[in-house]
């Protein structure tokens, strides 16, 4: 299975491809035991700040285990729908549709779909999947930041996440989404930072569309 966003080297340029992982940057983390109280609190803010956003636009910077780097726009309509527009030098467009997530690359015309609930980005976009039962809370040493490892013991290959949020009272619930750390069933890590998030905004579900490579009757993408 693809796991996003591993970053993979075509000549001369830098693709994106799988499902995102996101694990706590280091310097967030602190040996600190958080009591049961606290974790249970953290958690429900954590729920709540996921739970809060409706709409949201954002910029990302997406960053491989090499250290490689690519950016562009992401937008977000819960529940279940996302899309990674990547910068004009990533012939390529990763978004899901509220049932599946569809990797389009428009330089091979290749197009791959799987269940949302099947990546670490079910965490954000599938509503079934709860924060209490999959999220373990991580110690950040710092009230302001909220660290979460969401992975199904189940299902050892839909990879594991982790969402950190910091403390921002503009944010939907309290606190905002900063970035994530994916780590797939092969330890094929990605880190995501946002920044410039919009709350609110005005998305189309036709955001969510794309143009298919493979057929001559193209749709804007």
């Amino acid at each position: 299975m693809i796991t996003q966003f591993s970053l993979l080297k075509k000549p001369g340029r830098v693709f994106a491809a799988g499902l995102l992982s996101l694990a706590a940057p280091a310097a967030l983390v602190a040996p600190v035991t958080a009591t049961a109280a606290t974790s249970s609190s953290q958690l429900d803010s954590a729920v709540a700040a996921l739970r809060g956003i409706k709409t949201m636009r954002a910029d990302f910077v997406q960053t491989d285990r090499s250290g490689q780097t690519v950016g562009g726009e992401l937008t977000l309509k819960r529940p279940g729908k996302i899309r990674f527009e990547y910068e004009d030098a990533v012939n390529m467009l990763i978004v899901s549709n509220g049932d599946a997530l569809t990797l389009v690359d428009y330089d091979v015309q290749q197009v791959q779909r799987w269940p949302i609930s099947n990546s670490p980005l079910g965490a954000l976009l599938d509503p079934s999947r709860d924060l209490k039962k999959y999220g373990k809370l991580k110690p950040t040493g710092d009230p302001n930041v909220i660290s979460v490892e969401v992975r199904d013991p189940k299902r050892p290959e839909y990879g594991v996440i982790t969402l950190v949020f910091l403390r921002n009272s503009a944010a939907p619930g309290g606190f905002e989404l900063n970035s994530w750390v994916a780590l797939d069933s092969q330890n094929k890590r990605t880190t995501v930072r946002l920044s410039n998030q919009r709350y609110g905004v005005s998305v189309s579900d036709s955001a969510f569309t794309y143009r298919d490579p493979r057929r001559r009757s193209r749709r804007p993408r």
